[in-house]
C-alpha cells in the first residue's frame, strides 16, 4: 500500500513529479511518526492513538527527549487542570493552610481556621437570604472585588445578622463548608483592626494561589485595606512589676472576706495564680511572645541566657533572639526546674487561662493604675484601670518600654524583643515614656 509514480511520458511531467513528492512526503511522516512512536515507548502511561497524535501535532522537532517532554508537559497541564476543576474553594483554602502550618505559629494558624469557617458561613448565608444567588458559590476564579466587599459587609454585621436570623445562623454553624468549629460558635462586634487583620489574611490566600499559579484572578487589586489604629502602648513600671513580682499573695488572700474573694471572680486557684504570676514576671524579662514562651525547655537557656526563634517571623526572616538572664529571671528559672511533666521551663496552662490569670494577678497586688486605650470595635478612647486590660503581651511591652526608656535605642532593644527592623510595630514604642518627652523639653529650658 501507498503512493505509486506513474512511468514517466512525453506528456504526463507534472502528474509524475507530484506524485514522486507526495511520495517523498510521505515517507518524511512515517519517518517522523516511527520516532514519535519510539521515544514515547515507555515514557507514558496509557500509550494510545490519542498521545501519538498529539505528540505528532505538538512536536515539529523529532528529537526523542524533546517529544517526550512536550508529551508529559501536556499531560501534565491536563491533569491539573482536571484536579482544579474537581477542587471546591475550600480545598484550596485548606491546602494553603497546609502550607503555611510549616511556618507559622499556632495562633496564627487558628486564626486562619477563623477566617476558613467565616467564609463557609458567608457562602451558606448568601445560598440561604439571597434568592438570586441560592446556588451561590465561593470560587477562586470568580471572587471579584464586588464578592469581597459583600463580604466584608457580612463580617462587620455577623453578630447582629446571628441575633435577627439565629435559627438560620444555627444552620450555617453546623453545617460549614468548610468545618464545623469545635467549640460554641459565639459571634461578637468587628471593628476598625479586627477587619483589618482579616483582610490581610484573605489577600495572603490569594497571594499564594497567584504565586502558585493556581489562578490568575487577582480581586484584592486596587483595593486599599489600610493598617490597624493603635494608642500609645501601656505597660507596667519597673516599680509595679518589681511590687507585683515581690507582692505575698497568700496574705492578701487570707485577709479578705468571702464576699471580696467572690468580687474577684478567679479563674484558677490561688495557688496556681502564684504559679502563673512567676512565669509572667519572667516573661516581663526576657520580652517573646506567648507563643515562644510555652516552647521553652531548659534547653533554650544556652551560656546564660534564652536563646529562641521568634514562630511569628520564622517564615519571613528566622533570627536567632538572645536575651540574657538576670539573677531574677536566673531564680525563677531555678523555682521551677523539673515543675512541668512535658519537660517545659515552666508548668504552663491554656494561653486563655494564663491571660485571665494575669488579670487576676496583677489586680490582687493592688495595681489599679489608670490607662488610656482605644475601643477596639468603635476606635474610641477609653480609660481603664490596669488590670483589665493586662495580659502576656503586656509583658511584652513592659520589657520594651522599660528597656527603651532606658537606652533609647531601637536597633538595640528590637535585637532582644526580636522585632525586625524597621518594624511598624516597634515604632509605637518610641512615645511611651512621659519622662523621656520631659527630658527632651528640659533641652531648651
Amino acid at each position: 500500500m501507498g503512493i505509486v509514480a506513474p512511468k514517466k511520458g512525453k506528456y504526463n511531467g507534472d502528474e509524475v513529479n507530484e506524485a514522486n513528492e507526495a511520495i517523498a512526503n510521505l515517507n518524511v511522516f512515517k519517518s517522523r511518526l516511527e520516532k514519535v512512536c519510539n521515544a514515547l515507548e515507555g515514557h507514558v502511561d496509557d500509550l494510545n492513538h490519542d498521545t501519538i497524535e498529539k505528540a505528532f501535532r505538538l512536536t515539529s522537532d523529532i528529537h526523542p527527549d524533546k517529544i517526550t517532554y512536550k508529551v508529559i508537559d501536556e499531560k501534565l497541564k491536563a491533569e491539573a487542570e482536571e484536579e482544579k476543576e474537581s477542587k471546591t474553594f475550600f480545598d484550596w483554602y485548606k491546602l494553603f493552610m497546609e502550607e503555611k502550618a510549616k511556618s507559622l505559629s499556632e495562633g496564627r494558624v487558628k486564626r486562619l481556621e477563623v477566617m476558613g469557617r467565616m467564609l463557609g458561613r458567608y457562602e451558606s448565608y448568601v445560598g440561604q437570604i439571597d434568592e438570586e444567588r441560592k446556588n451561590f458559590k465561593l470560587d477562586i476564579d470568580t471572587i471579584d472585588k464586588e464578592t469581597l466587599k459583600d463580604f466584608f459587609d457580612y463580617l462587620v454585621n455577623e453578630k447582629t445578622l446571628s441575633e435577627e436570623y439565629p435559627m438560620i445562623f444555627e444552620r450555617l454553624v453546623a453545617d460549614n463548608p468548610f468545618g464545623k468549629c469545635k467549640r460554641k460558635q459565639v459571634f461578637e462586634d468587628r471593628g476598625h483592626n479586627v477587619m483589618v487583620g482579616l483582610k490581610k489574611v484573605l489577600k495572603t490566600f490569594f497571594v499564594w494561589l497567584n504565586e502558585e499559579g493556581i489562578t490568575k484572578n487577582r480581586p484584592f487589586e486596587g483595593i486599599k485595606i489600610g493598617s490597624e489604629k493603635y494608642g500609645t502602648p501601656f505597660y507596667l513600671s519597673l516599680k509595679e512589676r518589681n511590687d507585683i513580682a515581690d507582692f505575698d499573695i497568700d496574705e492578701k488572700w487570707d485577709s479578705m472576706t468571702d464576699e471580696e474573694k467572690k468580687g474577684y471572680n478567679l479563674s484558677v486557684s490561688i495557688p496556681t495564680i502564684k504559679i502563673q504570676r512567676d512565669i509572667f514576671m519572667f516573661q516581663c524579662l526576657i520580652g517573646c511572645r506567648v507563643s515562644d514562651l510555652m516552647k521553652m525547655t531548659p534547653s533554650s537557656i544556652v551560656n546564660g541566657a534564652i536563646e529562641y526563634i521568634p514562630t511569628k517571623t520564622k517564615g519571613e526572616k528566622p533570627q536567632v533572639v538572645r536575651v540574657p538572664l538576670n539573677n531574677r529571671a536566673l531564680a525563677l528559672v531555678e523555682k521551677y526546674k523539673n515543675a512541668d511533666r512535658k519537660g517545659r521551663l515552666f508548668p504552663f496552662i491554656s494561653s486563655q487561662k494564663y491571660n485571665d490569670s494575669i488579670k487576676d494577678v496583677v489586680r490582687i497586688c493592688g495595681v489599679d493604675r489608670m490607662v488610656t486605650t482605644l475601643n477596639p470595635v468603635t476606635g474610641e478612647e477609653e480609660q481603664h484601670p490596669i488590670w483589665e486590660m493586662a495580659s502576656s503581651h503586656m509583658a511584652r511591652r513592659t520589657f520594651i518600654g522599660n528597656l527603651y526608656k532606658q537606652v533609647k535605642d531601637p536597633n538595640l532593644v528590637g535585637s532582644l524583643s526580636g522585632h525586625t527592623e524597621g518594624s511598624k510595630a516597634f515604632v509605637r514604642y518610641r512615645d511611651i515614656d512621659e519622662e523621656m518627652k520631659k527630658d527632651l523639653v528640659s533641652l531648651i529650658d
